[in-house]
């Protein structure tokens, strides 16, 4: 299958135009739309979000990532990579480095095969899409190896404190995953103190606790209510944890 994880939203023409580049190279192949919300432009924080969403997908998968705000430029080169059992197609911003790092290994290509028509502002379309296709065939990448160490993000932490995502009801996952912080562990959010919950329903309607997402990640909410509204939480926002009291 390949895997589609990019900022472009629902709607509009992008995700229909990459998935129709696919089906023109690999017709028959599933493509999985994991999500199209990614933080806008925030390649660091996608690629956190990013490697905390692999471990349902199957070994073998491709997954096509595109959160590209360099797009066009000629310092960001396109990539493939091989991570723990699956392939990764993408710009070489950082984006697979945090699920390269957790995997504790990975192999590189840049990518050098180009269409006739490249868009400069559309690589997911014209160049990522096809190779990803390919790569669901069974192909090789098209491209050269470098070095793991190479790839932009190579030296990022294995955690980020901060905020990577809001969803729906107003909940804000972080870039910290919930087996590095040792129990007990208070945290501090846009200058609130924080403890850690099971599930919602251990506190009252309108108070705010972290938990373990069900993607091994700590996220704060509120119950019944909105976190992100009521603590004026962005993207970006520092989590930091601190001692219990």
């Amino acid at each position: 299958m390949i895997v589609l994880f990019t900022d472009f939203g629902a709607s509009g023409p992008y995700v229909g135009q990459m998935k129709a580049a696919i089906a023109a190279v690999a017709p028959g192949i599933p493509v999985i739309d994991l999500m199209h919300d990614a933080p806008a432009f925030r390649n660091k924080a996608s690629a956190y979000l990013l490697a905390a969403l692999l471990r349902e997908l199957p070994e073998g998968a491709v997954v096509l990532g595109v959160v590209d705000p360099g797009v066009g430029h000629p310092d960001r080169r396109p990539a493939a990579a091989r991570i723990g059992g699956r392939w990764f197609v993408g710009p070489d911003n950082g984006l697979f480095a945090v699920a390269a790092r957790h995997a504790g290994a990975s192999e590189w290509w840049e990518i050098s095969w180009r269409p006739e028509r490249l868009s400069r502002t559309f690589h997911g379309r014209d160049l990522f899409a096809p190779v990803a296709a390919r790569l669901a065939l069974g192909e090789s990448p098209p491209g050269r190896r470098f070095a793991p160490g190479e790839a932009v993000g190579a030296d990022w932490l294995d955690d980020l404190g901060e905020v990577i995502y809001l969803d729906r009801y107003g909940n804000a996952m972080t870039g910290v995953r919930a087996a590095a912080l040792p129990a007990g562990s208070v945290l501090k959010v846009a200058e609130a103190r924080v403890r850690r919950a099971e599930t919602f329903a251990d506190v009252g309607a309108g108070e705010v606790i972290w938990f373990e997402n069900s993607c091994g990640l700590v996220e704060v909410a509120m119950n019944k209510g909105n976190a992100a509204e009521t603590m004026g939480l962005r993207v970006g926002a520092p989590v930091l944890a601190i001692a219990p009291d």
